[in-house]
């Protein structure tokens, strides 16, 4: 007869409300201007936001045509940086 030991289920709930708040996912989100040219916006989101050409092309299309675009989603502490990065390259932005 093969018996395992058995284990014993721990919950932590202190343990799962912190893993929760620690995941809240924010939204970083650029403005449309009248001032900066497409080709700057889509060079700070390749620089500074790591996206693919085509993918910068695209959320600059949004910025331009629906007024904002939500760029990047991540937390709060990893947006942040970012955000002032943009800011830093005269683009309106925000984490919300």
């Amino acid at each position: 007869m093969n018996t395992r030991p058995q284990i014993p289920q721990i919950e932590r709930e202190e343990d799962v409300l912190l893993l929760e708040e620690e995941a809240e996912l924010r939204n970083l989100v650029v403005y449309n201007d009248e001032v900066n040219t497409f080709d700057h916006v889509i060079k700070t989101l390749i620089d500074v936001c790591g996206h693919q050409p085509e993918q910068a092309e695209q959320c600059t299309l949004l910025i331009h045509y629906k007024g904002k675009c939500a760029v990047k989603i991540g937390s709060y502490e990893e947006l942040e940086p970012l955000c002032t990065a943009i800011h830093d390259r005269g683009i309106s932005a925000e984490v919300i």
